[in-house]
């Protein structure tokens, strides 16, 4: 996948090692870190995401469910479950990545 984010791409380009090795450690605990299948994985990512208020991690993350067949249902379905712990705003500001992103790709 492509970068996202111009700002990770200088980092890539300044830090190759440490950026290899976080992305080692990334598919690692990703791909064989338990049993949960891809689609939800994905889910969860993305909610601590949002629930954390990391909104390029939040594009890259919806990218990638998208790309493992994750539906945009699924995905507001997975931000509403924040309104109860993280409050109506932290997933306003969610809501808000997740209809810009559907937005730039039309």
């Amino acid at each position: 996948m492509e970068d996202l984010h111009e700002l990770f791409t200088k980092f890539r380009g300044e830090f190759p090692e440490v950026e290899r090795r976080e992305a080692e450690l990334g598919r690692e605990i990703h791909e064989r870190g338990g049993p949960l299948p891809e689609k939800t994985r994905w889910l969860v990512k993305a909610a601590v995401s949002a629930a954390t208020r990391h909104h390029r991690a939040l594009e890259t993350h919806f990218a990638k469910a998208r790309e493992a067949g994750v539906a945009d249902e699924e995905l507001l379905h997975a931000l509403l479950l924040l309104i109860p712990t993280c409050g109506f705003p932290t997933f306003m500001e969610a809501y808000g990545v997740l209809k810009q992103g559907r937005r730039s790709e039309r």
